[in-house]
């Protein structure tokens, strides 16, 4: 989380640092409108580099995905940086549009102008000018349509394969505010760094708005296997899907997730794997809870010998560390990095992953019985030398800091991996940072929210 912090810092940091070099008197001018018209500017700068790079993370990239801590801790940048841009937005839109209604509610009097503008003698600068009225024009309707559309996104409520289409109209509201920018910047600051690296950022939006819109987001990532066979454990509601990927799959670690789509109209999900790889067993499995309107149909949906394209790996959640023992935490369905995990040690025997001498407890905690999963589960346990502490919440009680601590004793020794509902990691780690456990080092979490 603190690379995330950091990035969104840097993100902000950076146009604010080169918009002040390019308008050093900004300090010096005197007025409201003057004031006015630096705030617009400033406003539109970290917007537009905000939702550019929220742009460009849409795009699944690889490369910062290790220094993010994974494809998830990645998304939820993205997340940030466009609720970022949204309030940033919404600044910008009330400095254009509240001075002219305090003019026409008599509240501010309206400033002198100095008669018609003359032309500018640079002819790009003459367009840039001619223009102004129709990115003013548009770029607020772009941004009426970017308020509705990143609400939308942020309503839990509002169904997953809705979102998956309207949020890829985001992208077309990006060109219509990325044109509004380049319209209305001050056209001097062009010829500054700060124009260079708004450049480069826009250029770079454009871009991925481009792939998003042509859905070729992750195709290079992308294999079709077919499903071989089903598990469903009734007592958890849960699915465990199997599927054959004869051909292109790279591999992946216990731990990572990948984004499988069985139905073109509800787009892709993501959900981690399951399975550990063997290139002789060319394999993957996806374990998925019943828990909203799309995992609640796939059992009735989904059928033998049915095509599923999947893509992938991502994910840091992956297990890398020299501590002597680690403690895995998971709530609900995020059991399921620990199953893979488990199996890769079985298949393997003493994985070249898994350090000499180091040792693992497994809490699992959960509200719901199944004993057919429970038995997998204890198996898997076994067979990986794992010791594994099974925790029925109505029987049992919460899993609580307090609890993994008396059970594991070198628990300051020890890294922690948690999966499972946000709030219960969040808990936990508060509980363990007040211990003085070192929660940036050693505390391991997957944030699996894509949206």
């Amino acid at each position: 989380m603190r690379h995330i912090k950091l990035a969104l810092f840097a993100i902000l940091a950076l146009p604010s640092a080169l918009w002040l070099a390019a308008e050093p008197g900004v300090f010096q001018s005197s007025g409201f409108f003057a004031a006015r018209a630096a705030a617009v500017q400033y406003t539109g700068v970290l917007a537009i580099a905000a939702m550019s790079v929220a742009m460009m993370l849409a795009l699944r990239p690889r490369w910062p995905e290790r220094w993010t801590g994974g494809l998830d801790k990645m998304y939820r940048l993205h997340k940030w940086l466009g609720i970022t841009a949204l309030i940033v937005a919404i600044v910008h839109w009330l400095w254009a549009q509240g001075p002219k209604w305090a003019v026409g509610w008599g509240l501010l009097e309206r400033p002198v102008r100095g008669g018609v503008r003359p032309v500018p003698a640079n002819p790009l600068e003459a367009l840039f000018s001619s223009l102004r009225g129709t990115a003013e024009d548009i770029g607020e309707w772009a941004f009426y349509a970017a308020v509705v559309l990143i609400a939308l996104a942020l309503i839990r409520a509002f169904p997953y394969r809705w979102f998956y289409k309207t949020h890829r109209l985001l992208a077309v509201v990006y060109l219509v505010l990325a044109f509004h920018a380049v319209v209305l910047l001050d056209f001097a600051d062009w010829m500054t760094p700060l124009g260079v690296a708004t450049a480069l950022l826009l250029a770079g939006g454009a871009y991925a708005a481009g792939i998003v819109l042509l859905r070729r987001v992750g195709t290079a990532r992308q294999v079709t296997g077919r499903i071989a066979e089903f598990r469903y454990y009734p007592g958890v509601k849960t699915l465990e899907t199997i599927i054959d990927v004869p051909s292109g799959w790279p591999g992946h670690r216990a731990g990572q997730f990948a984004f499988a789509m069985s139905d073109a109209s509800e787009g892709a999900h993501p959900y981690t794997i399951a399975s550990c790889w063997h290139p002789d067993h060319p394999r993957i499995a996806f374990i998925t809870k019943e828990l909203g309107d799309h995992t609640g149909r796939l059992r009735e949906k989904l059928r033998a010998g049915q095509e599923v394209r999947v893509e992938g790996p991502y994910g840091c959640f992956t297990f890398d560390d020299d501590c002597r023992h680690q403690i895995w935490i998971g709530g609900g369905i995020g059991i399921t990095p620990f199953v893979a995990r488990m199996r890769h040690m079985a298949l393997r025997g003493d994985a070249p992953d898994w350090p000499e001498g180091q040792t693992a407890d497994l809490f699992h905690a959960t509200d719901d019985v199944d004993e057919v999963a429970l038995a997998k589960l204890a198996q898997d346990a076994r067979t990986a030398d794992v010791r594994l502490h099974v925790l029925i919440s109505p029987r049992d009680g919460r899993l609580t800091g307090a609890r993994i601590r008396e059970e594991v004793p070198d628990w300051r020794e020890a890294s922690i991996w948690f999966c499972g509902p946000a709030g219960f990691g969040e808990a936990l780690r508060r509980d363990f940072a007040a211990q003085g456990f070192p929660i940036e080092a050693r505390f391991h979490q997957e944030l699996f929210d894509m949206r």
